[in-house]
């Protein structure tokens, strides 16, 4: 199969997150995008459908469409990551609606780690909130390349143009802060659809595109086959079935790069090396195989590879440390603090970890670095961890899927926080 015709039809996708504040209208934004692009279903309208007298016509809760958990609906808020899917005749589209909440910190940072743009949501009425920052620090980190601010609810304050540019350019200046420029900022309605899909009769002072314009034309044209080949191994396929009693193909997905048959490659950490002798996919078994497919590598030589080992090109190695920094992200109910013990997972593979320093907290508010010597929930700061044996990474503005962990609680097992290699 062709890279190019391949990448063509990636580059149709869009990845989308929404985030903001509480209330700032996320649900109803994603749901104004599905009824006007008509990717909802008429069981689903119909379901999110009311009347407030008999005298008045029907109306759609644009929320309800994505709101779908019965606490959500109860609360009108949104708990849980929902992702909805529509298209156009230009591109397709999958966007994720995350909480608003402060608690929901954790959610939000699921919702945006594999986007490719994300749309701020801003409520014209209150401007721009503590978590407003939070969430566009946190996106800043995980270096997502276009950042849409949909200052939203124009409607509420009479489609005030001085109000706008004010916001406008309040979280402008402090995205500028962080080296974020690729900002586009504009006005709408949710409620109403002004400016999300048609332009509406309200803001003719606004000359700039309406929000499905510029989803639309957004370059998603990272060439992800010219990165560094990284495939981290998920599984060992050993049949053993009389037709293939000796076949042994290593199974994962291929997060970076290119490889093909009769590439030379080689096992980490073993450092053993081998070719591959054939790609396997459920269509068959392609010359080469590219991000983000999934396959089976089968190599010429038995070498010893299992689940956590990674297969690189052998002139191209990842760093090898016990020793690194990390932006982190914590959600967790204990605070993270130095001297204690993790499990860190990188990709398919886990190493116990220690927290030698916490290096400094940034305040959200000033984007400041402050001593600490613990990280609450819903905190972010700079930590240094040593490692009980080497982790093989690339730096997060390296190669996002080897550059990034989570951080595991050994005694709840639960996830505690999402770190990003510096």
């Amino acid at each position: 199969m062709n890279v190019d015709w391949k990448l063509s039809q990636e580059i149709q996708l869009l990845r989308l997150v929404t985030v903001g504040s509480v209330d700032d209208g996320k649900s109803t934004l994603i749901g104004r995008l599905l009824v006007d692009t008509k990717g909802a279903f008429e069981d689903q309208l119909l379901s999110v459908t009311t009347k407030r007298d008999a005298a008045s016509e029907a109306e759609v809760d644009l929320a309800m469409l994505t709101d779908g958990l019965s606490a959500e609906r109860e609360q009108g808020i949104t708990i849980d990551v929902a992702y909805r899917y529509f298209a156009t005749p230009k591109r397709k589209f999958i966007m994720a609606d995350c909480p608003g909440h402060e608690q929901y910190t954790r959610n939000m940072v699921t919702g945006a780690s594999t986007s490719n743009a994300a749309i701020i949501l801003v409520d014209a009425r209150n401007g721009v909130m503590p978590q407003t920052k939070r969430h566009t620090h946190i996106l800043s980190l995980l270096q997502i390349p276009h950042l849409i601010v949909a200052i939203n609810k124009m409607d509420l304050i009479d489609f005030n143009q001085q109000k706008f540019e004010d916001i406008r350019d309040e979280l402008s200046g402090f995205c500028a802060k962080q080296g974020i420029h690729d900002l586009t900022t504009i006005p709408m309605s949710a409620l109403n659809g002004d400016m999300v899909t048609v332009r509406g009769e309200h803001m003719d002072w606004y000359q700039g595109s309406t929000l499905l314009e510029v989803l639309e034309s957004l370059e998603v044209t990272e060439r992800v086959d010219k990165k560094r080949f990284r495939f981290p191994v998920q599984l060992v396929n050993r049949p053993q079935t009389r037709e293939l009693p000796d076949y042994r193909g290593f199974m994962g997905s291929v997060v970076s790069g290119t490889v093909k048959v009769g590439d030379k490659v080689m096992a980490l950490p073993s450092g053993q090396t081998s070719t591959v002798s054939e790609i396997v996919t459920f269509d068959g078994s392609p010359d080469e195989a590219f991000f983000p497919q999934s396959v089976t590598l089968t190599l010429e030589d038995e070498i010893d590879i299992s689940r956590g080992d990674m297969l690189v090109h052998s002139d191209e190695l990842p760093s090898a440390e016990r020793e690194f920094s990390a932006n982190v992200c914590w959600i967790g109910d204990e605070p993270l603090s130095e001297r204690k013990k993790y499990s860190i997972k990188q990709t398919s593979n886990a190493v116990m970890a220690m927290v030698i320093a916490i290096e400094y907290k940034t305040d959200i508010n000033t984007l400041e670095h402050a001593d600490s010597d613990e990280l609450a929930m819903n905190e972010i700061g700079r930590v240094r961890f040593k490692l009980q044996k080497s982790l093989f990474y690339d730096t997060y503005a390296e190669n996002r899927a080897t550059g990034s962990f989570v951080v595991i609680d050994t005694f709840t097992n639960n996830t505690v926080g999402a770190g990003m290699i510096v």
